[in-house]
C-alpha cells in the first residue's frame, strides 16, 4: 500500500487531472488512488454533512465534472488527499505505535503517524472529511478518523500487510480490522475466554504449588495462549476443519496438553512423579516436554476435530517441517488433498523464530506445489527474551516476525494482556487461511514470569525488566479486573462466577480428584501403523521374497517405456528409453534407473503410493532417473509412473527447493503419517546430507527409541570417490553406521540393478518399518555391472551378501576381498584382468543390521584365505571402525586410503594415484 506523499506535494491541478483521468476511465489510475476517488465520489454523489471546508452545515455537492482544485462547496483536494495518506499511513505503519507490550513502553520505530506528517495542524481536528467514507465512518470529523484508526490499527493489535500484493486479501483485511474488530464480544464467548484462561493459569499454580522447583518451562506470562488455540481450533471446525496439526517446543507444553488437548493431569503427572509405567521394551523415551499426543475433541459447536501435537527434540524448530510434511500426507491420504480439511499450527517462541533459519527454509516451502499444505498459521508467544538474551541482541529485524514478509504473510501483533484482542487476532487468522490457504502469523507479546526454567534466575540478567514482572498481574487477573471494571452487569456477574470457580477447580486437582479422558477413534492410517509390529533381530536374518510375477513385470515395463502419442520427448532422451528397451529385447537385462522406476512401479500396482523429492530428482542429478519428460515443443510434463494399467498407487515426485534440512524434515514428517507409502529423499551429493543432520540425528536415528514412531522414510545418498574433490565423494558412511543400534537403522551400498528394486520393495514388505538409508553410485549409474537380468526381479528378494561367482573354486581361493559399493567394480575389473581366481570379491550390500551369519557361512567357506575388508574411504571414514567394533568373529585386515581430516583430495593425478595403490595392495599384500 503506497503512501502518495509525492502526490500531496504536487499541485492541486495535478491532483484534479488524475481525478478527471479516473472519471473518464477508473482503470487508468493507480488501484489504491482509484479507491480513493471511488470513495471521494460516492461522497459527492449524495448529500452530505459538511466537508474539510466547513464544520457545520450542510452542504449539497456539485457534479463530478464541474469539481475544481477547491470548490465552491469547500473541498480542498490536498486536505481530502492528506486524510487518505493518514489512513494509508495508518494501515502501513499503525503497527508501529500500537501498545502490544503488556509490561513496557515500545522503541520509537519511527512511524511518522504525527498529524504534521499529513499537512494537518490541531485546526483541522474537527473539519469533516469525505475521507471518512473509506473507513466506513462516511463524511465525519478528522479527530473522529483518527480515533478510528487509532482503535484499528495502533491500540492493542497492530497488523502488518503492506507489503501484500493481492488486492482480494489487503481488502478481506482492512474490512476485519476496519468494520469488524471493534465489534463486542457476546457474554458466551466472554465466559469460554476466562473458562481457557483459569485453566491456563490454574495448571501453571497446580505446577508450582506442587512441583515447585521442577523442571516444566511454564506458559506463566502467556497463557492467553491457551484461549488463543482453543479459538483457532473452534474457528477452524466451524470452517471445514477436521483435524489440526501442532508443533511446538517445550515452552506451555505441558499446559496445552492439558487445556488443548486434553490429557489429564494424572496422565501428565504420573510422568512427574516417575510413577508411569516404565517399558523400555518399547524404547528408551525422552523428558515430558517432548512427548507427543493426539486426541478427539467436540467443539461447542459439536464439530469433532483431531489433534495432533508432534514429538519434538530441544532443538528449537526443528519440528516445523516434519509438522507439516505430516499435515500434506494427512491431506493426501486421508481427505483426497484437500488443504481445507487439515490445519497445521506452529507455536514459535520470539528468539527462534527469528533465529533459526529452519523456519525461512519452511515457509518457502508454503507456496511450492510439492510442499503446499493450504497455509500454516503460525503462532508465536513472544516473551521478549531468549534465555537471558534480549531481543535488541537477538534479531536485527524490527519483528521477530519480520521473515513473514518473504510470503506476503500477513502479521497480527497482539498485546498478550488483552485476551479479547488475542482471540479476534486467533479467529481472524483462521478464516484468513481457509479463505486463502496462505500463510498467516499471529505475534503474541507477553512475558516469561520465571527464568528460562524454574530453577534459573532471570534477575541476573535482566533485573529491571523482572522487577516489572514480579509487579504484573497474569492475564487472567488482568481480564477479570477488565471486566469487573468495564463490563456490562452480567459480564461483572460472571468474572466474579468464575473467580470463585478457578479457586474451587484448583483445589479439586490439588485434592487429585480424578478427570475423564476423553474417548479417541483410531483414523484409517493409524490403524495401518498399530497392524504393523516391534522389528527383531530374526527379521533380519534373511530377506522376505519381494519379487513380483513375470506378468507384472512385463506390465510395467511396457507402460513405463511408452508416452502419449501427442507427446513429443527430446529426441536424446528418447533414444535413452529405446536404448533401455533394446537393452531389455536382446539380453534380458535391466539398468539402474530402469529397476528404480520398476520398483516403484510395483509398489504403485498394489496400492501403495510412493513420493520422492529433492533437488533435480525427476531428471535425477546425474541425468539418469528421467521420471519425468518434456515436451520439446510445449514444456509440458509427463510422468512416466503415471499410466500403469490397474494400479491404485500414485507417484508424487519434486524437485525441492534448495533445501536439505527444511525438505528431510518435510518428508520425515511425510513418512510418519502413512505405512503404506515408500517416502524418497534424494540428497543431490551425498556430501550435502550433513546440512540436514539436526533431522537426521534428533527425529530418523532416534525417533523409535526417544517416542516410538516409525519410519520406512528412504535416503538416497549419492557416494563414491571418483575424483570430484572432497565435497563430491563421501555421504559419510561412518557417521550413519556410528549411530547404528537397537536395530534403528537399515543402511546399504547397493551395486546391482535388481536389489535396489528389492531393496525399496522390502521397505512396505516388512511387518515393521525401518528408515533405510543407501549410499546410491554416481558414475556407476551406467555401469554394465550393475545391470541385472529380468528373472532376478521376479523370483528372490534383497541380498544382504552377494558371494563371488568369478572365483568359482572355494579350495583354490588364498585371499578374500570383502568390501562394499563402488570399490567392488575396480576390483572386480582388475581380478577379471588378470584372471585371479585365487581372490575371491564378497560384496557386503547390507553394512546395517550386519549380515553375521551369512558372513560367517562364507568364512567357513573360505577357510584358508586370508580375508582383507577393502574400502575407498580414508581409514578413519567408511565402514572400518564399525566393523572393528561389531565383527569380531572374522579374522581380517583393512586396506584403505591413509587418515584424513578432508574425506577427499581436490587433485584427479592424487586421486587416481591413491585409488590404484588401493586395488594394487588388495592384490598383492
Amino acid at each position: 500500500m503506497k503512501d502518495f506523499q509525492y502526490i500531496t506535494n504536487s499541485s492541486p491541478a495535478y491532483i484534479e487531472s488524475l481525478y478527471q483521468d479516473f472519471v473518464k476511465d477508473p482503470a487508468s489510475v493507480d488501484p489504491e488512488f482509484k479507491k480513493f476517488f471511488e470513495g471521494f465520489d460516492f461522497a459527492l454523489t449524495q448529500t452530505k454533512n459538511g466537508s474539510n471546508g466547513s464544520t457545520n452545515g450542510t452542504a449539497v455537492a456539485a457534479p463530478a465534472k464541474e469539481i475544481q482544485f477547491k470548490t465552491a462547496d469547500g473541498v480542498d483536494w490536498k486536505k481530502e488527499l492528506g486524510a487518505y495518506r493518514l489512513i494509508l499511513g495508518y494501515r502501513n505503519k499503525g503497527h508501529l505505535i500500537a501498545k502490544t507490550n503488556p509490561i513496557r513502553p515500545r522503541k520509537d520505530r519511527g512511524a511518522n503517524l504525527d498529524l504534521a506528517f499529513f499537512g494537518f495542524t490541531e485546526e483541522d481536528m474537527d473539519k469533516n472529511f469525505f475521507a471518512g467514507n473509506l473507513i466506513g465512518l462516511g463524511a465525519t470529523s478528522l479527530r473522529n478518523i483518527l480515533q478510528h484508526l487509532q482503535k484499528c490499527y495502533a491500540d492493542n493489535v497492530g497488523i502488518e500487510f503492506k507489503y501484500i500484493s493481492d488486492q482480494v486479501q489487503i481488502d478481506w483485511l482492512t474490512t476485519e480490522m476496519e468494520k469488524k474488530f471493534l465489534n463486542r464480544i457476546p457474554l458466551e464467548k466472554k465466559k469460554r475466554i476466562l473458562e481457557k484462561l483459569n485453566e491456563g493459569v490454574m495448571f501453571e499454580k497446580f505446577l508450582h504449588t506442587k512441583y515447585i522447583g521442577q523442571k516444566r518451562f511454564s506458559l506463566e506470562g502467556g497463557e492467553t495462549t491457551i484461549p488463543a488455540l482453543d479459538t483457532i481450533i473452534n474457528t477452524a471446525a466451524d470452517h471445514g476443519v477436521q483435524e489440526v496439526v501442532i508443533g511446538m517446543a517445550h515452552r506451555g507444553r505441558l499446559n496445552i496438553l492439558a487445556n488443548i488437548l486434553g490429557k489429564t493431569y494424572e496422565q501428565i503427572f504420573s510422568e512427574f512423579e516417575g510413577t508411569g509405567k516404565l517399558d523400555q521394551t518399547m524404547g528408551s523415551g525422552d523428558v515430558k516436554y517432548h512427548m507427543g499426543y493426539g486426541s478427539e475433541l467436540k467443539t461447542p459447536s459439536d464439530k469433532t476435530v483431531h489433534l495432533k501435537l508432534m514429538p519434538n527434540p530441544s532443538h528449537l524448530e526443528a519440528v516445523d517441517p516434519v509438522v507439516v510434511g505430516f499435515a500434506r500426507a494427512k491431506a493426501d491420504v486421508m481427505y483426497s488433498s484437500d488443504f481445507d480439511k487439515i490445519l497445521p499450527i506452529l507455536i514459535h517462541g520470539d528468539a527462534s523464530v527469528a533465529g533459526q533459519g529452519i523456519v525461512y527454509e519452511v515457509i518457502q516451502m508454503s507456496e511450492l506445489e510439492g510442499y503446499n499444505t493450504g497455509g500454516t498459521i503460525h503462532f508465536v508467544i513472544n516473551n521478549q527474551i531468549g534465555f537471558t538474551t534480549d531481543f535488541d541482541d537477538a534479531r536485527s529485524s524490527d519483528y521477530c516476525t519480520s521473515l513473514a514478509a518473504a510470503v506476503h504473510a500477513p502479521v497480527l501483533h497482539v498485546n498478550g494482556d488483552d485476551a479479547e484482542a488475542t482471540v479476534k487476532c486467533a479467529e481472524i487468522a483462521t478464516r484468513y487461511r481457509q479463505e486463502f490457504n496462505s500463510d498467516i502469523f499471529v505475534d503474541m507479546v507477553c512475558y516469561r514470569r520465571h527464568g528460562h526454567n524454574e530453577g534459573d534466575d532471570p534477575k541476573f540478567t535482566q533485573p529491571h525488566l523482572y522487577a516489572l514482572i514480579d509487579k504484573h498481574p497474569n492475564p487472567r487477573e488482568v481480564y477479570t479486573q477488565f471486566l469487573i471494571e468495564n463490563g456490562e452487569p452480567d459480564a461483572k456477574d460472571l468474572a466474579k462466577e468464575m473467580e470463585k470457580k478457578f479457586w474451587g477447580d484448583l483445589q479439586e486437582r490439588l485434592d487429585e480428584v480424578k478427570q475423564k479422558t476423553l474417548p479417541y477413534t483410531y483414523q484409517q492410517p493409524e490403524l495401518w501403523w498399530r497392524s504393523l509390529r516391534r522389528a527383531t533381530v530374526a527379521d533380519f536374518d534373511q530377506s522376505p521374497s519381494t519379487a513380483i510375477s513375470e506378468a507384472d513385470f512385463k506390465k510395467i515395463f511396457d507402460a513405463i517405456m511408452k508416452w502419449p502419442e501427442n507427446f513429443h520427448p527430446l529426441r536424446k532422451v528418447e533414444k535413452l528409453l529405446q536404448d533401455k528397451v533394446k537393452l531389455f529385447t536382446d539380453e534380458k537385462k535391466l539398468d539402474w534407473a530402469t529397476a528404480e522406476l520398476m520398483a516403484y512401479g510395483s509398489l504403485l500396482a498394489e496400492g501403495k503410493d510412493v513420493r520422492m523429492s529433492g533437488q533435480d530428482v525427476r531428471r535425477g542429478t546425474f541425468s539418469h532417473r528421467h521420471a519425468v519428460l518434456r515436451d520439446e515443443n510445449t514444456d509440458e510434463s509427463y510422468n512416466r509412473l503415471s499410466r500403469i494399467p490397474g494400479a491404485k498407487g500414485e507417484f508424487r515426485i519434486y524437485n525441492s527447493l534448495l533445501s536439505e534440512y527444511g525438505v528431510l524434515g518435510f518428508e520425515y514428517g511425510y513418512s510418519l503419517a502413512n505405512p503404506n507409502a515408500l517416502v524418497l529423499w534424494e540428497a543431490q551429493f551425498g556430501d550435502f546430507g550433513n546440512g540436514a543432520q539436526i533431522t537426521i540425528d534428533q527425529f530418523i536415528v532416534a525417533a523409535e527409541q526417544k517416542w516410538q514412531r516409525m519410519t520406512g522414510l528412504t535416503l538416497l545418498l549419492p557416494h563414491g570417490y571418483e575424483g570430484q574433490g572432497p565435497e563430491h565423494s563421501s555421504a559419510r558412511i561412518e557417521r550413519f553406521l556410528q549411530m547404528c543400534a537397537e536395530l534403528n537403522l537399515v543402511v546399504t551400498n547397493v551395486t546391482t540393478a535388481s536389489n535396489l528394486f528389492h531393496v525399496f520393495r522390502r521397505q512396505l514388505t516388512w511387518p515393521f518399518r525401518k528408515p533405510l538409508i543407501n549410499f546410491s553410485p554416481k558414475a556407476n549409474l551406467r555401469h554394465p555391472g550393475t545391470y541385472s537380468k529380468a528373472d532376478e526381479f521376479t523370483k528372490g528378494g534383497f541380498r544382504e551378501v552377494i558371494d563371488d561367482v568369478f572365483a568359482d573354486d572355494p579350495s583354490k581361493v588364498k585371499k578374500v576381498l570383502f568390501c562394499s559399493g563402488k570399490i567392488y567394480f575396480d576390483l572386480a575389473e582388475k581380478q577379471q584382468k588378470d584372471n585371479r581366481k585365487d581372490v575371491a570379491i564378497i560384496r557386503v550390500e547390507q553394512l546395517y543390521p550386519l549380515p553375521l551369519n551369512q558372513l560367517e557361512a562364507l568364512y567357513k567357506k573360505h577357510n584358508k584365505a586370508t580375508w582383507f575388508w577393502v574400502q575407498e574411504e580414508p581409514l578413519n571414514m567408511g565402514a572400518a571402525s564399525f566393523l572393528q567394533m561389531n565383527l569380531k568373529s572374522i579374522n581380517y585386515g583393512f586396506i584403505s586410503r591413509q587418515p584424513s581430516a578432508a574425506t577427499a583430495t581436490g587433485y584427479a593425478k592424487v586421486h587416481a594415484q591413491e585409488q590404484t595403490e588401493i586395488i594394487e595392495t588388495a592384490f598383492s599384500i
